[in-house]
């Protein structure tokens, strides 16, 4: 760490320094505020989607006990297509949000097939839907906690570092020159009064 200089330019300096770092605190703190409001939300969203989708597969087994046997003359009948996702930027923090799930569905003869195998077809896009809703909420929470810690490093840094440290150094060099100050006065006036003393000695001494 460089020695600080103790002068009225490294006072301006650390006077700056101060000024800047109370110019970006407030928008970074309400940065951190707004993301840590968000994270608590997506939180509670993602706990609401997993009730969700806990009750979704709890109520497909009870209409459809079939499945818990196994249904191979059924596999490729759903697929999924794709994830549809956006990117909502909020305060700088780009977090995904989920826009549709795609599936293509298999023909099959209405007045044929199983009588269950429409609510089974509603069932598992129902279900799947909601796993790529809880894997977007996921990815949601995971960014916005990350990006809360980051930006709180950041507060702690100005708060707990920056700042104080700066008011540090200006109070020292404060101190500092008003000693010096001080010391100059002082010297001034020794030397105001050895001057008027020395001529009236010298005029003392004339014969």
């Amino acid at each position: 760490m460089a020695k600080l200089a103790l002068n009225k330019t490294a006072l301006k300096r650390e006077r700056d320094q101060l000024q800047l770092c109370n110019r970006v605190l407030p928008p970074l703190d309400m940065k951190r505020r707004q993301l840590t409001a968000e994270l608590r939300r997506a939180r509670a969203a993602l706990a609401a989607e997993q009730d969700r989708y806990a009750e979704a597969l709890a109520q497909a087994r009870a209409q459809l006990p079939m499945l818990a046997h196994g249904t191979p003359e059924l596999a490729g009948l759903v697929r999924l297509q794709g994830v549809r996702t956006v990117e909502q930027n909020l305060v700088g923090v780009r977090l995904p949000m989920l826009e549709g799930v795609d599936f293509a569905v298999s023909d099959y003869a209405l007045l044929t097939s199983q009588p269950w195998l429409e609510l089974y077809v509603e069932r598992i896009q129902a279900a799947v839907t909601l796993r790529a809703r809880l894997a977007v909420d996921e990815e949601r929470v995971r960014r916005l906690d990350r990006a809360v810690r980051r930006v709180t490093q950041r507060v702690n840094l100005f708060e707990k570092v920056l700042i104080p440290t700066i008011r540090r150094n200006i109070r020292r060099i404060q101190a500092f020159l008003a000693d010096a100050e001080r010391a100059a006065v002082v010297r001034s006036k020794i030397a105001k009064a050895m001057h008027a003393r020395v001529p009236a000695e010298a005029v003392g001494g004339i014969p």
